[in-house]
């Protein structure tokens, strides 16, 4: 592992703290060295709030201020090149004069997209790019499939028998423990909004909320005959601004999803049972590649990603 790899993970363990606060603006980690030491670091703790390098600046005690112009700052987002909430980064970064520059990866909102870099640049300052660019990609990745696919990022998500079914015969059928019940919650925690289909909705009459977990409730969306299509009611959340989407069911709207293609991620919970008959859950797709399985009560919880290719 190189310094400059070494000192980006700084950044990225930093940005993490930011995962209930920053959005949504992306979570961003900063971290100032100097003679082979961090002297500084920062994350973006909360949207309208400084930005990781801000921070990170501000952390720099009085007596290491004389070693910025010899000072390395590692962030992992393009710094801002644009007046929003608070200043442009880009413009700190050049008055406080550092040396060198190292950047995860660049920012694909629209008033950024490489102006903070070439700012930098123009400044006279050295830039380098792309240092754990796909971890740091992945960090945002909600963040980056929103102003990229121009549609909220999408998390599919069931709780199944060992040989797939979703109920006992058309009846609710509990598959999560108490426990994974709680590690859901915690799940909608950190999303916008949460749909499910009409049919579950009268069947279950689930609220959807994080009562078994600290958080905010996410956005609650019944998918039925008014909505109308998948991709107008998309659209429509990406107008409100919603930047992440978990649909938790039933078999027929997980379907629908997977068959326009709107997905990026699965979670299926699959319990240690055998259902003689019930609702099939839907077919995992094709492109779906298993990310890692944890094993929780007895319960297996699968997760896949969408293979880009």
């Amino acid at each position: 592992m190189t310094d400059d790899e070494k000192y980006m993970r700084r950044c990225l363990q930093l940005a993490l703290n930011g995962h209930l606060g920053a959005p949504p603006n992306p979570m961003v980690g900063a971290v100032i060295v100097a003679q082979g030491r961090i002297i500084g670091e920062g994350y973006h703790v909360r949207c309208g709030e400084g930005h990781a390098e801000v921070n990170a600046f501000v952390s720099v005690r009085s007596a290491d201020e004389a070693l910025l112009p010899e000072a390395t700052i590692y962030v992992s987002l393009e710094p801002c090149a644009h007046y929003g909430k608070t200043p442009p980064c880009a413009d700190l970064i050049v008055r406080k004069g550092v040396k060198r520059v190292v950047v995860g990866c660049t920012d694909p909102f629209a008033k950024v997209q490489g102006r903070g870099i070439q700012k930098i640049k123009d400044a006279g300052i050295e830039v380098v790019t792309g240092v754990l660019e796909k971890e740091c990609q992945d960090l945002n990745r909600r963040f980056f499939t929103f102003h990229t696919q121009k549609r909220p990022y999408i998390l599919l998500k069931w709780a199944q028998s060992v040989n797939g079914f979703l109920d006992d015969a058309g009846t609710a059928t509990r598959f999560s423990t108490p426990f994974t019940t709680m590690l859901a919650h915690k799940l909608r925690s950190e999303y916008d909004a949460i749909l499910i289909g009409r049919i579950t909705d009268e069947r279950e009459h689930s609220q959807l909320n994080v009562r078994e977990w600290y958080g905010k409730n996410p956005k609650r969306i019944v998918l039925s005959s008014k909505t109308g299509d998948l991709a107008t009611l998309i659209n429509q959340l990406y107008e409100e601004n919603i930047q992440s989407l978990i649909v938790e069911g039933g078999a027929a709207t997980h379907k629908s999803f997977i068959d326009a293609g709107l997905w990026d991620e699965l979670r299926i919970e699959t319990a240690p049972v055998v259902i003689p008959s019930g609702t099939p859950a839907a077919a995992i797709p094709d492109n779906a590649v298993l990310e890692k399985q944890e094993q929780w009560d007895g319960n297996t919880i699968s997760y896949y990603r969408k293979n880009a290719k």
